[in-house]
């Protein structure tokens, strides 16, 4: 029976990946605790010896103590009873202390493990991917490992030493009785093996459904204002409803599967233990076998069936587990974006000179967004991004940025080849401010010091006065800890960009992105941010992509991008000379 459940479970003929995926857990999680598993087996087969003393005790009660009506026997007796019952309920105890604490200490060593494999995936990844189905992937594909290293593996394992036992002695006691019992538990153990090479798919599914489901109920509670402001509240329902009832249908047949296993076995097993009274009782009236004989056959026939029903509980859950695994090692076994084979370069300090070299780049194969791009960015210069939407600045400044890689050319740093630089090195030296810059829920004070916690009160104080931030800040009763609500709803455009642009400051870095920093703002507020913006660029490598070409005239070049190609460089006024694209675009917004 349990080399049937093992096959199913860890090797399904149906699920390629089955037996990697047990050999991946057992390699991360079962040996390195092998110690606790085999403790865990240790107390597990200490309890089931235990419980088979009162087979034997009840034999010799009936054949024995009552016959006889030996007294002293009989107090022996109830005291390894008691004696067994006691032994039973501490290895019960110790045994689901142990295992299910170790169970709940590994699902949280599991879930920051899958947590920081994410956040070395590169950015694409999370562009394929809801945010709120990558949480519940963290969340709740880890969780089936308690039935591994838990009490399910163990108490699977143990089930099976229990009902060899018990087969062993009922043979002995009666082999045709026990020839007549095995019959229907090898009916059921072929039910079972294909129930569960049936719903371990279902499993699978459901992972992915639920994790498609928590997705878009994220992204509703995000977007909850754009859902009121276009009155579709009805909508939202209508599609969350219409996932909830996908999941339900996945959880119905597996409902269904796991129904057919506990009722075979409830019919099989009660039909066996049915006959087993007709056949004993005949073999009593023939006196072949001693009333005691009868009742101790009875009760380890208890022993050896009740492991077996347990396994069809314990194989469900263990599938339910492998599943969710077979979603974990999938995503652990991804390649991180900074590959410490090829990304050797280890980056101390950096002039900031980057250089684009006849550089492509395709988000989908044969589907160039960018062509042969050329230009060379010094350090401490300012190089402007202008032109249509679509036309793909955001995925030069993603270049420039490390977070996209060149599809061909080269991109250079200081002369060194991007693609060989460590990225968490060149990072910590670079800054990012975006049109909709994130923020965290909680203090003012915190955000700003995102990318330094440890920064002093005098450096804090620096990036606040250097991007205005003290200029409302100050109207504030809790001044940099006033609290600022999810995402910071509770401040305007200008005063989330301020504190974006002092977070900036603060990383004191030697490159800059600034993606639509001043747009969509009011004119006091792009006044306080274009004065922040100067002292940030001061003397930094900067990127700024612009549909306001009123922000960039005083940038080192402009670069005219449309249709992925530089169509036009220069500086302000000789891209006004040549009255090209650029100037067709900065004539139409100065009559706006």
């Amino acid at each position: 029976m349990w080399l049937d459940i093992r096959r199913v479970v860890f090797m399904s003929k149906k699920d390629k990946n089955a037996n990697v995926s047990f050999s991946w857990a057992f390699k991360e999680y079962i040996w390195p605790r092998k110690k606790i598993v085999l403790l865990g087996l240790f107390l597990i087969v200490l309890r089931s010896l235990a419980g088979l003393i009162l087979p034997f005790a009840t034999q010799s009660l009936i054949d024995d103590v009552i016959p006889n009506k030996d007294m002293g026997y009989l107090i022996t007796l109830v005291a390894i009873v008691c004696g067994a019952i006691l032994i039973q309920s501490v290895s019960s105890f110790s045994l689901t202390r142990l295992l299910s604490v170790e169970a709940q200490r590994l699902i949280s060593v599991m879930r920051a493990q899958v947590q920081r494999k994410l956040l070395k995936l590169p950015i694409s990844f999370f562009d394929d991917n809801k945010s709120g189905a990558l949480v519940s992937r963290v969340m709740t594909d880890v969780e089936g490992v308690r039935n591994i290293v838990g009490t399910g593996l163990v108490q699977l394992i143990g089930g099976t030493f229990t009902a060899i036992i018990s087969l062993v002695l009922l043979i002995q006691i009666n082999a045709w009785m026990t020839l007549f019992v095995l019959v229907p538990v090898a009916i059921f153990a072929f039910i079972a093996m294909k129930a569960f090479g049936y719903i371990r798919p279902i499993f699978r599914t459901r992972g992915k459904i639920n994790a498609e489901v928590t997705g878009r109920l994220t992204e509703t509670l995000n977007g909850v204002r754009v859902i009121k402001g276009f009155n579709a509240e009805e909508q939202e329902s209508q599609t969350f409803e219409k996932g909830v009832d996908k999941l339900f249908q996945n959880v119905k047949k597996s409902l269904t599967a796991t129904a057919l296993i506990t009722s075979s076995s409830t019919l099989l097993l009660g039909l066996a233990s049915a006959g087993i009274m007709g056949v004993g009782g005949y073999f009593i009236v023939e006196e072949s076998m001693t009333v005691g004989d009868f009742f101790a056959f009875t009760l380890l026939l208890g022993f050896m069936i009740a492991p077996i029903v347990q396994m069809s509980n314990i194989g469900s859950q263990l599938t339910e587990a492998m599943a969710g695994l077979d979603r974990t090692q999938e995503l652990m076994s991804m390649e991180e974006e900074d590959n410490p084979e090829q990304r050797t370069v280890i980056l101390d300090k950096i002039k900031g000179d980057i250089k684009f070299d006849d550089v492509s780049f395709s988000y989908e194969e044969d589907k160039e967004v960018l062509h042969n791009i050329s230009f060379d960015a010094p350090a401490g210069s300012v190089t402007a991004l202008v032109g249509s939407s679509g036309s793909g600045k955001s995925t030069i400044a993603g270049l420039a940025a490390s977070f996209l890689n060149p599809s061909d050319g080269k991109l250079s740093l200081d002369g060194i080849d991007m693609s060989t630089i460590n990225l968490g090195s060149y990072r910590s030296l670079l800054g990012v401010v975006l049109q909709d810059d994130f923020l965290y829920e909680g203090t003012i004070r915190e955000n700003i010091l995102f990318p330094r916690p440890n920064a002093s009160e005098d450096e804090l104080m620096a990036a606040v006065v250097g991007a205005y931030v003290n200029e409302f800040t100050d109207r504030f009763d809790d001044g940099l800890d006033t609290v600022i609500g999810e995402r910071g709803v509770k401040l305007s455009g200008g005063q989330r960009q301020r504190i974006s642009i002092a977070r900036a400051l603060l990383a004191d870095p030697k490159v800059i992105i600034l993606d639509e920093a001043t747009s969509n703002l009011d004119t006091e507020s792009e006044a306080f941010i274009q004065k922040s913006l100067n002292i940030l660029m001061k003397n930094r490598t900067t990127f700024v992509i612009a549909h306001r070409l009123s922000t960039i005239q005083q940038a080192d070049q402009i670069l005219v991008i449309e249709e992925g190609k530089i169509e036009e460089q220069g500086n302000h006024q000789e891209l006004i000379d040549k009255q090209g694209r650029y100037h067709d675009l900065f004539m139409y917004q100065s009559r706006i």
